[in-house]
């Protein structure tokens, strides 16, 4: 696992109205603090990424659909410098992924239906001066391949 990158398995109760899942509560162990909330979408087959922040921590969450969400430790004073992981996380596989600053992420959806993210920041986004670079999904600077793999 990358240095400071933790899971949180969900629970979904559900009755005969639907379902609740909770993501994420202050009394969390893995909760920093609060910045937003927002929801994102990305189409079947697409990849959005790669970007890092240098202060946020993210808290990612795919509501409904699939991902394959992968990392890429870019942090100089880190134990796991220049590691790669990644995860499939949704419907099928209800978990919260924390990832820290200086850490490299992307995601591709690879359900057949739109995937929705929600992440809650540690930080809000400053539209004059953002906390994120960005590299083309296909960056030689990352070792990755988005492309289907047999385990």
């Amino acid at each position: 696992m990358i240095d400071g990158v933790v899971t949180k398995k969900l629970k979904v109760i559900p009755d005969e109205r639907g379902r609740l899942m909770e993501c994420l509560r202050c009394d969390d162990e893995l909760f920093i603090k609060f910045g937003q909330l927002y929801m994102t979408t990305t189409y079947p087959g697409v990849v959005k990424g790669w970007h890092k922040h240098n202060l946020q921590w993210d808290n990612v969450v795919c509501v409904k659909g699939m991902l394959k969400l992968a990392l890429c430790d870019a942090r100089d004073d880190s134990p796991t410098k220049g590691e790669v992981q990644d995860f499939f996380l949704g419907e099928h596989n209800p978990i919260l992924v924390r990832i820290p600053p200086g850490v490299w992420h992307g995601w591709k959806c690879v359900s057949v239906e739109e995937a929705f993210v929600v992440n809650a920041p540690t930080e809000v986004y400053v539209y004059d001066a953002p906390d994120q670079d960005e590299l083309p999904h296909d960056s030689d600077q990352i070792d990755y391949d988005w492309g289907v793999r047999l385990r």
